[in-house]
């Protein structure tokens, strides 16, 4: 299936227009009879000279006001060629050949690519904020000024988990720059304006509404993106979006569309993030972020009430990495985190934002809610990890990964999964997505009662004992109770879907 989720700054240079003719009311017109007729021929015209709506906002002024600091991105990168012009096989020495022979792209060959995109500036030093994906393995970046001045600029830093990119110009006259407003401020109805470079056409002013907040795209593990019908398409990535004050509130980065052409739905990352990231970017060139070390999911309803939280918010721990900031203090799979310090977490997506904002080595309180009860566990922050280092610390140190999360079977658990006094087990409290567990088909809900010959009672002695298992022989017989019915299932820790 094709993702519609579109990113882009790498747009054509070469656009076609398509003329199009609107009958304005058509669908509006219909036949009267004569007499209807008649009388209309005799009707006043209707006296519109006093509206009563008040008139919509022009942003005449606000777009003068901006966009000498919105700036066009050029950027040049070598790609591998693909041999598709060779009539034999990709990568062949057939392919190399006849590529040499002919001028053509052969093994090992590259082709140049060049791609345009949008950006702002941010300060009087030259700043350029933009996203990752319009820069990303550039080896020649270009700025081209609302005055039409041409600069090189370099890459000062990025950050791929956010799609957010700096890049710096050095100028003889003094830089307009923006100022980053307040996105949280932002409601949904709020006019607001996106100024960019759609299709290589140049400078070109959009408007719309915020149409939503907190979006979550699959795009990364930082997901909270506005949504917005202002039109945006290629090219429009990394430029601007505009309150009706003129702060920027967001930077244009993806849009939904089956077509790939706007079809007034787009989303921008929202100002709130951009400072984050850019102030350590600027600084740094790279962006730290507090680690947790736990896999979290939401809860659904069902799942609050069986483990009798007062409603369906916080994160459900899925899973505890060894020697983690949360193995350290004594977090377990099938707690469910609901407050750092004094703040809520509403879900699995805001306790990834909330413990990446957290400054390493500060000590936090959260609260967790574990057998019919709340805790405060005092946290140790370290700095997360390079993603290729918490890899190979999972695959080495913690063994297979199973996608699990379990919760202990008490009385409101039974009674809300309407089971008898006497069902002993545990929970499955949630299964992750192409994992073991899910491949094994275990579903949230099911009762776990055995692993192996062992009966188990409690989720830190299954947890213990679906490991000790998996490890020692690489699978292990489940015997679980679903919708009454008991059934053996095997849980393997290579029956994964992973790639």
């Amino acid at each position: 299936m094709r993702n519609p989720i579109h990113r882009f700054g790498r747009a054509a240079f070469a656009a076609t227009l398509l003329a199009a003719t609107a009958i304005s009311g058509a669908a509006a017109w219909r036949v009267l009879p004569a007499s209807a007729q008649t009388a209309t021929s005799h009707t006043a015209p209707i006296d519109v000279g006093h509206p009563a709506a008040q008139a919509l906002p022009g942003f005449g002024d606000l777009v003068d006001k901006v966009s000498p600091a919105v700036v066009t991105i050029s950027s040049t990168m070598h790609e591998p060629s693909d041999d598709q012009s060779s009539p034999f096989g990709a990568g062949s020495s057939q392919a190399e050949a006849f590529g040499q022979f002919f001028g053509m792209p052969g093994q090992g060959s590259e082709h140049i690519v060049h791609a345009l995109g949008s950006g702002f500036l941010l300060d009087s030093q030259g700043h350029i904020v933009t996203n990752n994906h319009v820069v990303k393995d550039a080896t020649n970046i270009e700025v081209t000024l609302a005055d039409g001045r041409k600069l090189p600029a370099k890459v000062i830093g990025v950050d791929p988990k956010t799609d957010l990119a700096v890049l710096q110009v050095k100028s003889d006259t003094p830089l307009p720059h923006l100022a980053l407003g307040d996105s949280d401020a932002a409601r949904v109805g709020d006019w607001v304006v996106a100024v960019g470079n759609p299709f290589g056409l140049g400078g070109t002013v959009t408007a719309g509404i915020l149409s939503a907040r907190g979006r979550h795209i699959g795009q990364g593990p930082y997901d909270d993106f506005l949504q917005i019908d202002a039109p945006i398409n290629r090219g429009n990535s990394g430029g601007p979006l505009f309150a009706q004050d003129g702060t920027v509130i967001g930077v244009n980065t993806a849009i939904y569309s089956p077509s790939g052409g706007s079809v007034g739905i787009g989303f921008a990352i929202p100002a709130s993030v951009v400072k984050q990231v850019v102030g350590q970017l600027e600084t740094s060139g790279k962006v730290e972020r507090g680690w947790l070390g736990v896999a979290a999911q939401p809860v659904s309803s069902a799942m609050a009430k069986a483990l009798d939280l007062p409603a369906a918010s916080g994160a459900l721990v899925a899973e505890v990495q060894k020697d983690s900031p949360a193995s350290s203090a004594g977090i377990q799979p099938g707690d469910v985190i609901t407050k750092i310090g004094s703040q809520a977490v509403k879900d699995s997506s805001a306790l990834a934002q909330m413990v990446a904002a957290l400054h390493a080595g500060s000590d936090q309180q959260m609260t967790i809610h574990r057998d019919r009860q709340d805790k405060i566990l005092t946290v140790a922050i370290v700095a997360q990890p390079e993603q290729d280092a918490t890899m190979q610390s999972s695959a080495a140190e913690q063994g297979p990964k199973l996608g699990l999360a379990l919760a202990p079977l008490n009385d409101e658990a039974r009674q809300a999964m309407n089971l008898g006094p006497h069902q002993k087990g545990v929970v499955v409290a949630a299964v992750q997505q192409d994992s073991p567990a899910q491949a094994a088909g275990l579903q949230p809900g099911d009762i776990l009662e055995m692993v192996g010959s062992l009966a188990v009672t409690g989720p830190q002695q299954a947890v213990k004992a679906l490991q000790a298992g998996t490890q020692k022989a690489g699978a292990v017989a489940l015997r679980i109770v679903r919708d009454g019915h008991q059934a053996f299932v095997a849980l393997s820790a290579g029956s994964s879907n992973e790639g």
